[in-house]
C-alpha cells in the first residue's frame, strides 16, 4: 500500500501550491471583504486547466482522473475556501452531471467552455422547503409538445448567478410512478431563459468571494432535449453526483484544516509571549500537534474513498466517512487556529479568521453531518 502520490499528481499538487500562494494568496482578502466573485482568479484556473483536470481530452478536458481534482482542491483551501468551492461545485455539480448523464449533444455544447473555465455550470437541487429530504422537491416540469415547462424555485445553488453562468441542471417532478413516488427528472435550464430569475447574492457568514443564489422558474420553457439523462432517474443521478461530492467536499475540508496548521505554525514562531515563541509553550506545541494529526487523517480519508472510486469498487461509506470526518475536523482547527491567534484570530486580516467563518458550512454543504452518519450506519447494515 502506497500512499505517495504518482509524478503527476504530485506535479499538479505543486502547481496548484504555487498559484493558491503567489496569486491567490496576496488578494484573496480584498474580495472577502468586498464580498466580491474572484473573476480574474477563475479565469487564471481556468487557463491551468483546473476546471477540466477530470473530463477526457475530446471535451476540453485534461484527461486526469477525479483524485486530481481532489488534489488541487486541498492545495486551494489550504489558502481560500471561496475559490476552492467555486471550482469544486463547478465540476463536481456543474459539469460532472453533464459528462455522467447528458446526450453527447449536450456535452459537445457545454463541456469545452466549463473545461475551459469560461463558463460554469450549477447543479440546482436543494430548495426553501427541503434539504437533506431531497426527494421532497416541489419544483415541476411538464411537457408541453416538444418544450418543458419548468416552475418552481431553488435555494443555496452555488455559481448559478455569476456573469459567466451558463445553465442550471434543474432537478423537477415530472410525473408520478406506479407505486405513487413523485417522478423525479433533471433538466437543463440555460441561463437567462424568460422566466428564470436569480435572486441576489445571500448575506452569508462565510465563502463571501463565491457566488450563492436563489433561483424562481416562472413558466421556463426549454426544448425536451435538455432532459440530462433519463426520464425519472433524476433521484438516481443526483445521489451519485453526490456521493462523489463528498470526497471532493472532504478534500477541500482537508485542505482548510491544513491551512490552518500552516497558520498557526507560522505564528506561533512568530510571536513573542513572556520573552520567548509561543511555540516554545507546551500548550501551543500539543494544540499544533492534535491539528495537525487531524489533517492528515482527513486526508488518508479521502484519499481512500477516491481510491476505490477510481477502481470501480463501492465507495458510498468511504465518501460519507470522508465527508464527515473532514468537515468536523476542519471546524474544530479553525476554532483551535484562532484560538493560537489569540486576539488576532478574531481580525479578518488574518487568514484563519476566514477559515473560522468558512469551516462550518462544511457540516452541512452535500450532506450535513447527521445524513453523513445515517448513511454510514445504513451501509453497515442498521
Amino acid at each position: 500500500m502506497d500512499f505517495k502520490l504518482s509524478e503527476e499528481h504530485e506535479a499538479l499538487r505543486q502547481t496548484v501550491r504555487e498559484f493558491a500562494r503567489d496569486v491567490v494568496a496576496p488578494v484573496i482578502g480584498d474580495y472577502y471583504e468586498r464580498r466580491e466573485f474572484p473573476y480574474d482568479i477563475v479565469r487564471q484556473m481556468g487557463q491551468m486547466g483546473l476546471f477540466g483536470l477530470p473530463f477526457p481530452e475530446e471535451y476540453g478536458g485534461m484527461g486526469g482522473d477525479y483524485f486530481a481534482l481532489c488534489v488541487a482542491l486541498e492545495e486551494l483551501a489550504r489558502v481560500d475556501s471561496s475559490v476552492a468551492i467555486t471550482l469544486e461545485a463547478g465540476v463536481s455539480l456543474g459539469a460532472m452531471p453533464i459528462y455522467r448523464f447528458g446526450s453527447e449533444e449536450q456535452k459537445k455544447t457545454y463541456l469545452p467552455e466549463l473545461c475551459r473555465g469560461e463558463k460554469l455550470a450549477a447543479f440546482g437541487l436543494t430548495e426553501p422547503g427541503s434539504g437533506s429530504d431531497a426527494g421532497a422537491i416541489t419544483t415541476t416540469a411538464r411537457l408541453e409538445g416538444d418544450e418543458w415547462v419548468i416552475n418552481g424555485s431553488k435555494a443555496f445553488i452555488t455559481n448559478s448567478g455569476t456573469d459567466i453562468t451558463t445553465a442550471v441542471t434543474v432537478t423537477a417532478v415530472t410525473g408520478v410512478k406506479p407505486d405513487g413516488r413523485k417522478e423525479i427528472s433533471a433538466i437543463l435550464a440555460p441561463s437567462g431563459t424568460p422566466g428564470f430569475s436569480v435572486a441576489k447574492e445571500y448575506s452569508k457568514v462565510g465563502w463571501l468571494a463565491s457566488d450563492t443564489r436563489e433561483l424562481s422558474f416562472d413558466n421556463v420553457r426549454v426544448p425536451a432535449s435538455n432532459l440530462v439523462g433519463e426520464r425519472g432517474r433524476g433521484y438516481a443521478q443526483f445521489l451519485q453526483i453526490l456521493d462523489e461530492g463528498r470526497i471532493a467536499i472532504a478534500a477541500l475540508a482537508a485542505g482548510l484544516a491544513q491551512g490552518c496548521v500552516d497558520e498557526s505554525v507560522k505564528y506561533a514562531r512568530e510571536r513573542h509571549a513572556f520573552g520567548q515563541p509561543i511555540g516554545n509553550y507546551q500548550a501551543i506545541q500539543f494544540k499544533i500537534a492534535d491539528m495537525e494529526t487531524r489533517a492528515h487523517t482527513a486526508r488518508l480519508a479521502y484519499y481512500d474513498a477516491a481510491a476505490r472510486m477510481l477502481a470501480g469498487e463501492p465507495f458510498k461509506r468511504q465518501a460519507a466517512i470522508a465527508k464527515l470526518h473532514a468537515s468536523e475536523i476542519a471546524v474544530t482547527n479553525a476554532r483551535e487556529a484562532t484560538q493560537v491567534h489569540g486576539g488576532y484570530g478574531f481580525m479578518n486580516e488574518f487568514p484563519v479568521a476566514r477559515f473560522w467563518r468558512d469551516s462550518k458550512i462544511l457540516e452541512i454543504g452535500e450532506g450535513t453531518s447527521e445524513v453523513q452518519r445515517m448513511l454510514i450506519a445504513r451501509d453497515l447494515g442498521l
